[in-house]
């Protein structure tokens, strides 16, 4: 895509899943900076008339700030290639795995990268016996955010209440104790790695809030697992065909060195909030907020 600001970039952010409040605040944040670099912008929020908004609107690019199901599992993005609009972020089939944190977790495995012991199973085996050794996470299989994950420790016998508030498949995964690492790829180079302190679990809470958690950019980490993490981010992120800008997160056993390095899952959509990591990474690499998006409007294509 050229570089030409006159062009008309339709934001289409909120949706329907449960990250719609955090989609329109990217959208807002993103539609502000692309109109301070001069492009036509309209928002978007996208609800069961989008295809029919975007037909009237016509525009050149579609930024997608969508997260969350339907927006970021490959619903919207085949819409997008069927109106022959080009869009932001990475494409059906891309956006399709990396939702799926099973099937990603398969392709990882399958390129030798280190992925935490898991189940995929129903709710209802999930909540009915330990599956695995406590201490270990259950969530949905199709969420991200963190929405819905639930920590399982010794003495948790009596979860099965929790099972209403889960869709049928969910994920059992080993916990890695430790620390919460990020690192963010952008044109196919990885931005550094954030360690993300908070007090408790790095929950839906913890990553929106304002002041909930705190973002160590560089991370002060040895160099072999700085650079292990700049490694399987990319390399994950070529696995599942990722376009644009993609994150991948880590816990990280530090008890363990290098062998305490797993690879969780990869966000298609980075959070473009103002307490955001993605955006935060790339100001760390001399990347304004507003360069950032400015290229992964000029990134869009169909095809992805």
């Amino acid at each position: 895509m050229s570089s030409r600001t006159d062009l008309h970039v339709a934001v289409v952010k909120g949706g329907r899943s449960v990250e719609r409040q955090v989609s329109l605040v990217s959208g807002r944040e993103c539609a502000a900076a692309l109109r301070r670099l001069g492009y036509k912008v309209s928002e978007v929020d996208a609800g069961n008339d989008l295809p029919k908004d975007l037909g009237r609107l016509s525009p050149d690019i579609i930024f997608n700030a969508l997260h969350g199901r339907y927006g970021e599992d490959g619903c919207v993005q085949g819409l997008f290639e069927w109106l022959g609009l080009p869009y932001t972020h990475s494409g059906v089939q891309a956006s399709a795995l990396a939702m799926n944190k099973d099937i990603a977790k398969r392709i990882f495995k399958s390129d030798n990268l280190p992925v935490a012991e898991s189940i995929c199973t129903s709710a209802s085996l999930a909540f009915s016996a330990h599956l695995l050794e406590p201490p270990y996470v259950i969530k949905p299989v199709n969420e991200g955010s963190s929405v819905g994950v639930h920590l399982v420790m010794q003495d948790d016998d009596n979860f099965s209440a929790l099972e209403k508030n889960f869709p049928d498949q969910v994920l059992v995964e080993k916990f890695i104790p430790g620390r919460e690492l990020t690192t963010t790829i952008m044109d196919e180079q990885p931005l550094g790695v954030t360690d993300i302190i908070t007090d408790n679990w790095y929950d839906y809470e913890s990553k929106y809030n304002l002041g909930a958690s705190k973002h160590i950019v560089p991370a002060n980490i040895p160099r072999e697992i700085y650079d292990a993490c700049e490694d399987f981010a990319l390399r994950a992120h070529v696995a599942l065909g990722c376009k644009g800008i993609s994150r991948a997160d880590f816990r990280w056993d530090n008890s363990l060195g290098i062998d305490g390095l797993f690879l969780l899952e990869i966000n298609t959509q980075p959070g473009m909030t103002p307490t955001s990591l993605s955006p935060e990474q790339a100001k760390g690499k001399g990347i304004s907020f507003d360069s950032l998006c400015k290229w992964i409007v000029e990134d869009a294509s169909c095809n992805r």
